[in-house]
């Protein structure tokens, strides 16, 4: 059995974070029981209970698995497992803290030691509770002005909105849904981009997802491309039937010219580029050498390949901007940065440009720091 990279770049994370949460929760359990004797039994039943349920986490990432369960249950049961994940660190931490003796510290020091771990219990919660209660709910409109090499004087002030990864799934209801809609309709964009990510997993509320969608309006026309969830819930046929139905113009491996003034704009559009796979392998024939050739292309990745081939402007999603960042020195610390360079906001190279939105929904677990969701309007602007 060969393992592709698609394989890896999806289960590695996964079986790593998981081993050293079992790994921590096991030393945590064992320090705890040792520091509190009459506990023992009960810290035993929730190291076993919490290991259980750490596992079915895993056991339903596997796309065959949860398809056996509803796709409702299947959200809870990742998003609480990865929660376990994240709250191992804090229990391995506090559980360190309570091992040393008391007797080596003063009173003074004994009473700081313990808002201490106080603090290092709460902070992990409190975060938690912050990011799925407040900002996984505060959708923003943000306002971005591209500049762009080469663009013709008629796509000058082009006014485009771009909505991504909706994940529409227990996490991301109807109603967060139509108000990003209506969002995006308020400012009278030209176009309206959908990059991706419908839904999560087979079982979400997909119909209902595009029966929103269908309220959005643009002069020029509404357009989309699919992402790797598409691909994940096998629905990259049905999704793009049904989206024309919906007024959405799904682009596989296609393009549509459309015409502003006097200037020329090669929409193009491709599915999800697996990782194990060439990039953009024969998008080249899609480029028009007397048009502006923007690509809609739901993983960022391809940005360098998609400049090589001609494409002047690319837009994609898939990050969503790490879900969880948290910023030091002007650095962005996230775990989409172990995967692309390409994570959030703008990029530039020499004879293109890119822009990467957070998006709107969220993965595993429901929770948004640092990143909230977005409905990004874009202004195309001459250099």
């Amino acid at each position: 059995m060969i393992v592709s990279l698609d394989w890896v770049r999806r289960w590695a994370p996964v079986l790593i974070a998981s081993g050293a949460a079992l790994l921590l929760l096991h030393r945590a359990a064992r320090w705890f029981a040792e520091s509190h004797p009459a506990w023992k039994r009960r810290i035993t039943i929730l190291w076993v209970i919490l290991c259980f349920w750490l596992v079915a986490g895993i056991a339903v990432a596997d796309l065959t698995v949860a398809a056996i369960f509803p796709a409702t249950l299947v959200n809870w049961i990742e998003a609480t497992a990865l929660l376990i994940v994240i709250s191992s660190f804090s229990a391995f931490g506090m559980a360190w803290c309570g091992r040393v003796r008391a007797e080596e510290f003063s009173p003074a020091r004994r009473q700081l030691l313990n808002t201490a771990r106080g603090l290092l219990v709460a902070a992990p919660a409190a975060l938690a509770g912050y990011g799925v209660f407040l900002e996984r709910d505060r959708i923003q409109l943000k306002e971005v002005h591209l500049v762009v090499p080469r663009l013709p004087p008629a796509l000058d002030g082009l006014h485009i909105v771009q909505l991504s990864d909706m994940h529409r799934s227990a996490f991301f209801s109807r109603q967060q849904l139509d108000r990003a809609v209506a969002m995006a309709n308020e400012v009278k964009p030209q176009l309206i981009f959908v990059t991706g990510d419908l839904i999560t997993r087979r079982g979400d509320p997909l119909d209902d997802c595009l029966d929103s969608l269908s309220r959005l309006r643009a002069e020029a026309g509404i357009f989309g491309c699919h992402g790797n969830h598409e691909v994940y819930a096998r629905c990259q046929e049905y999704a793009t039937i049904e989206g024309l139905k919906h007024g959405i113009r799904y682009l596989r491996h296609e393009s549509e010219l459309l015409l502003f003034g006097g200037a020329r704009l090669n929409l193009c559009g491709v599915d999800y580029q697996r990782l194990s796979l060439p990039y953009l392998a024969g998008a080249e024939s899609l480029v028009k050498p007397d048009a502006f050739n923007l690509l809609l292309s739901h993983n960022p990745d391809v940005f360098s390949v998609a400049e090589q081939k001609g494409f002047q402007l690319v837009l994609s999603g898939h990050t969503h901007g790490g879900q969880i960042n948290v910023e030091i020195l002007s650095e962005n610390l996230n775990l989409a940065r172990f995967f692309t360079p390409y994570v959030l906001g703008e990029y530039r190279r020499e004879n293109s440009v890119a822009y990467v939105t957070p998006g709107l929904g969220t993965v595993g677990v429901p929770i948004r720091l640092g990143v909230p969701p977005e409905v990004t309007s874009i202004r195309l602007c001459a250099s």
